[in-house]
Parts: C-alpha cells; structure tokens; sequence
C-alpha cells in the first residue's frame, strides 16, 4: 500500500546504521551501503510517509535516498485537486537535503543521484524527479486515466512513440544490453572486493562474525533455554504489562540483537530495555530503544523494514486501542511473514478511567482475524513470560502481546511450567475437574482470575481452561486439543473483557461467552467490568443455566 515503502525504508536504514555501528571495525567497515527508496505522489501524501520521513530527518540517516517521482497526477484527478503544498520546503525543514531534477533527463537524473549518494552532509536525501505520467502514450499522457488505463490497447502506439520496434514484445536495445552487461563486471569486482574484506573481518572478528551469522540465520536458543533465562515471578500482584518487559530485559541481556521501541510510551508500556546501550539517536547508533515519537503507523512500518533487513529482532509498543493508527502496518507484518513483535498494553476496559477511547473492547478480536497473526493475552506473570518467548521464537510471522495496565494476581496454583508451556501451546488445562465433567469455563488474561474463582463456586466438575493464543492453540495436534476441549464436552462457557464472536468457535451454538458488547465508561476498572456485565456472578450464571 502507499507510503508503507518509504517507512520501510527508514526501518531498513535504521537498521543498517545500528549493524555499522556494532559489527564495523575502522579496517573493515562490511556495512555501508545506501538504502534507496522509489516513491510516488500517493505515497507522498500517506501520512505513513510524512511521519516515517520526520523521524528519518530527526535520526539524520545519511544513508537513506528517496526518488520521488513527482507527475502531480493522482488516481482520480491532477494533484492540484487535493494538494497545494511545497514538498521540497517541507523536506527541507524535517532535516533531508533536496534536488529538485527533470525526470526524464537520465544524465542529470544521473547526476543528482551519484550527488545523493556521495553527500556527506549527514542529513538523508529526497530528489524530486518532475515527470509526466504516461508520457509516450498520447491517448493518457499527462492525465489520471495513466494510472490504470494505460494497458496493452495502447502498447503498439507507445512503443512507435518512444522508438521502440513496433513488432517485438519486449524490446532490449544493444545499447542497454551492452551497458548492463558492464555494469555486471562492475558489480562482480566490487562484490569480490567486497568478499574479501568480509572474510579479513571474520578472521579478525570471531565473536562478531558469529554474532552476525546467528542473526541473519535467526539462530536462537530452544524455548526451554530462553524460558531459563527468564526468573520466576514473585507472588505479588503484577500488570503484564510490567512482566512482560521483565521477561524481554532478560532475554534482551543474553540477545544482544533484540531491538525496542515505543511511540511516545516506555513509560506506560514498560518495555524499555535497560542496559542496552540507550536510545538509538544520530549521536548514538549503537541504542537498542526505538523513540518513535507519537507515529503509530511509522512505527509498525518502520518495525517491518527492520525485519525485512533481516539481522536484528524488533518490536514496537504502544496502547492496544491506538493498534488502529497502525493497522496497515501489522496487517503487512502478517501478509509478508516478519517475524516482528508488536507489545500492545492497556488491553480492555480495566485500563479504567481513561475512559471508552482508551478502552479497548473490539480491538483483540479483530486482530485475531488476520492471518498468520498471532495474538497472545497472558493472564499473569508465568503465562507473561511464556508469550514472549513465543514471540522471540517464532520465525515465520508477527506475535501481539495484549497486555494488562492494572495489575493481575500471581496464578500460583497452577504451576509455573504449565503456565510458561501452556502459552506456548495456546492453550491448557488450568484447573482439572476433580469430579465428572460437567462444564468447561475457557478464559484469556485478566479474565483467567474470574473462571478460577467461578469455578470456586460450582463444584468438583468444572474444569478451567486458559486460553491465551488462539492461533497456536489451533496449531496443536488433535490430539493435544481433544484433551484440553473434549468434543464430548458441549457445556462450556467463555470470559473475556471484549466482544464476543471470535469464542464461538471453542463453545459451540450450545456455549455461552461473557464478553462486552458496548464501548466502556469513564470510571476505575473493576467498576466498569461490573458496569458492562463481565463478572464472576455473570459466569456462574452462565454455567449454572448450561448444567441446570
């Protein structure tokens, strides 16, 4: 989608700054290559652009270009029509060094490129390429019909425009075989200069070498070793939100490729890394904490170009109502398999008197719906730690942490390992019946507290299940899953502070589910819960009709 490229950009450059500045040596500098971007007018005014291009000019990435193919014509009518801004005075002002060249001038195109890449002003580069669009196709040139009915009907009076063979289907003249063909030798030596000086640094640089090795190769410990690392919780009642950045310290001091970011909220989201080098600034290169400032949608597209660049393991943090600034961006992460963690807090209306817009309700059942997204909602601090080894592990998509603002009790009957292995599964048997099985009470985060108490109250014959990733409980064998949720089953009732649907497919057309229907309320918490109806009684209620 437009705009996403030019935060990916900046997230690819960012990265390429960061691995400078770890793995260079003043003999070896393997990193240093230029990340060019392509964009056009429809990218130019996404805001996703505007916002990742302002954090490009704050950092001052030197090695970040921008062609901006600039025709003034967009999907539906001239740019003039929506647009009256000077671009080049706006780039200027956000800290990037503007050419302004004719577009279809390949010499001096030419020429403002090799000026980009040689700059050494320390600021990153945009050059504005005027064009036409459609130019040599005169039935669209210049006009918005380019953008989509520019096709094949017209490929025979293009190519007689532009003098190009009008019987040959994909024409390569001698002069550009010929120039390639050089350009291959060219690249062919420097990759073997290249080559050289990288097997020179490996020699000189063991611990380095395997370092970068591991993390192109995404190479980590077994979850049982990153769980080790990660200390058992004491039993004092804790937010997940602060648990979870315990549980990403310890693993960040033993992975020294794990990357953290906020937009505007360590504060409140808790994952700064601490002992990590600081904050990444143009000073500072070697900073493991991201300062996004408050660009959600920058951020989420900035995180993926990181992951697209491959080395290091990023994420990025904000309130779980604000996931909707970023949707674009997470929806991509799923789409393109990046392994990337999005550590989203404040996840229902026990955020409290921030009130409905801070108040997530529809927002974890909606993400549940993308593809290949994992959505993880740890009830306490073992089950917290649990989910971000999932989400450091895992190497073939994104994992969303929902995570509680208030703070949550220590579920200490229930062990530790079947509460760090249990997430990792998905889903487990948190309390056993001790009787026949008469009911099944399913429950995700904050809400795990309220079935075990439930179940407190109904006997013998009511077992508990936590259940907090759906995606990788669906992930499990039959086997696993017809333990956990026996199809003999069929009473079974579900509790979570959010809307309802997405736990149909776990209780049946014969279950029932305690969610919230509506938007929250201004007022503490447990008041608001109480207020939309996701209480204990509620659950007890449910049961008690389903078994009689």
């Amino acid at each position: 989608p437009l705009g996403q490229g030019v935060g990916n950009a900046v997230g690819m450059a960012m990265s390429a700054k960061m691995a400078e500045a770890r793995f260079n040596t003043e003999k070896h500098p393997i990193f240093d290559y230029k990340v060019v971007c392509l964009m056009g007018d429809g990218c130019m005014q996404e805001g996703v652009s505007q916002e990742a291009s302002a954090l490009a000019g704050h950092l001052g990435l030197d090695n970040l270009i921008l062609i901006f193919d600039s025709n003034d014509v967009t999907l539906d009518a001239p740019g003039e029509a929506s647009q009256s801004d000077d671009t080049a005075a706006r780039y200027r002002s956000i800290g990037f060094d503007v050419l302004t060249v004719d577009g279809h001038n390949l010499e001096a195109l030419a020429v403002a490129y090799d000026s980009a890449r040689n700059a050494r002003s320390g600021r990153p580069q945009l050059i504005i390429a005027r064009t036409e669009i459609g130019r040599g196709i005169p039935e669209v040139a210049g006009t918005s019909k380019a953008h989509g009915e520019g096709g094949a009907k017209f490929a025979d009076s293009a190519k007689a425009a532009l003098g190009i063979p009008v019987g040959e289907t994909f024409h390569v003249s001698d002069d550009v075989r010929a120039y390639f063909g050089r350009r291959v030798e060219e690249h062919a030596r420097r990759q073997a200069e290249w080559d050289g000086l990288f097997e020179a640094w490996k020699v000189t640089n063991p611990d380095k070498s395997k370092l970068l090795e591991d993390g192109y190769a995404r190479k980590i410990p077994d979850a049982d070793t990153l769980l080790s690392w990660i200390p058992e919780a004491d039993e004092k009642p804790t937010a997940t939100r602060v648990s979870g950045g315990k549980a990403l310290n310890a693993l960040a001091a033993k992975l020294p490729l794990i990357i953290s970011g906020s937009a505007d909220l360590h504060g409140s989201t808790k994952n700064y890394l601490e002992n990590a080098d600081g904050d990444f600034t143009r000073e500072n290169r070697l900073g493991r904490n991201i300062r996004f400032g408050i660009r959600e949608h920058a951020m989420g597209a900035i995180v993926n170009g990181i992951a697209y660049e491959g080395l290091f393991m990023a994420s990025g943090a904000t309130f779980f109502t604000f996931s909707d600034y970023m949707r674009p961006s997470v929806r991509l992460s799923a789409l393109a398999s990046l392994p990337v963690m999005w550590y989203w807090t404040h996840d229902s209306v026990g955020v409290g008197v921030d009130g409905p817009t801070h108040q997530p309700v529809e927002t974890i059942s909606g993400l549940r719906c993308v593809p290949n997204l994992d959505m993880i909602r740890p009830a306490d601090a073992e089950e917290s730690a649990g989910a971000i080894v999932a989400a450091i592990e895992r190497t073939d998509g994104p994992t969303g942490l929902s995570l509680t603002r208030q703070n949550v009790p220590a579920l200490s009957e229930i062990p530790v390992e079947s509460r760090r292995h249990g997430t990792l599964k998905g889903g487990y048997i948190a309390r056993m019946e001790s009787g026949d099985l008469q009911a099944i009470l399913l429950a995700s985060g904050s809400e795990l507290q309220m079935a075990l108490k439930a179940a407190d109250s109904l006997g013998n014959g009511i077992r508990v299940v936590s259940m907090p990733c759906f995606e990788r409980f669906d992930r499990q064998p039959a086997d696993y899953r017809e333990t956990v949720l026996p199809t003999a089953c069929r009473n079974r009732v579900a509790v979570e502070a959010g809307v309802p649907h997405t736990w149909y497919q776990y209780v049946g057309l014969d279950g029932e589910v305690i969610g919230i229907n509506d938007f929250g309320l201004s007022a503490p918490g447990d008041q608001v819960m109480e207020a939309l109806g996701c209480t204990v009684d509620a659950v007890i209620g449910a049961v008690k009709k389903l078994i009689g």
